[in-house]
């Protein structure tokens, strides 16, 4: 059995190799998996009420973050929920009653919105004020009281955070 010395090469570069296979279809899994969670996992975002120009929010030295609820804008002229303006400030400011029927039906609509996630059920009846900090105590009030009588008693105040 003569081999040439090309034949000789050939069978000993076959002989030291070995057949690796990579399997491409479990390494795209394993990606796929890590860009879903990626993108699903919101735990180091911080998150934050977007702010207002028309509203000078308070100092707070409070750690806590921000959830994400229906928001409630009050400042010395206007009374804003999710970014539509619902009443003058001026025509409930003196009134005697404590309801602003304007702001209680912006808040009622909202509320008879279904909710998708069972973990969501909580933030369902949950506001977020952002009321400036030179407003009267008095329309401060009749902010939470209407907000009370339209089902959202979980009330939280929007504040600035001290450095």
């Amino acid at each position: 059995m003569n081999q040439t010395p090309l034949e000789k090469r050939a069978a000993r570069k076959s002989r030291n190799t070995s057949m690796v296979d990579m399997n491409l279809v479990s390494l795209i899994d394993v990606f796929t998996i890590l860009i879903f969670f990626l993108l699903s996992n919101n735990s180091s975002s911080v998150e934050a009420i977007p702010p207002s120009k028309s509203v000078m929010l308070p100092e707070s030295s409070s750690q806590k973050a921000p959830n994400q609820t229906i928001v409630v804008i009050v400042n010395n002229n206007e009374i804003v929920v999710e970014g539509h303006k619902v009443a003058d400030v001026a025509a409930f400011a003196n009134a005697g009653n404590d309801v602003i029927p304007p702001l209680k039906d912006a808040l009622e609509s909202l509320s008879s919105r279904q909710v998708v996630r069972a973990d969501n059920a909580a933030q369902a009846t949950a506001v977020t004020i952002m009321g400036d900090k030179d407003i009267p105590y008095q329309l401060l009030r009749k902010v939470m009281v209407t907000c009370a009588l339209a089902n959202f008693v979980d009330v939280s105040f929007a504040v600035r955070s001290k450095v």
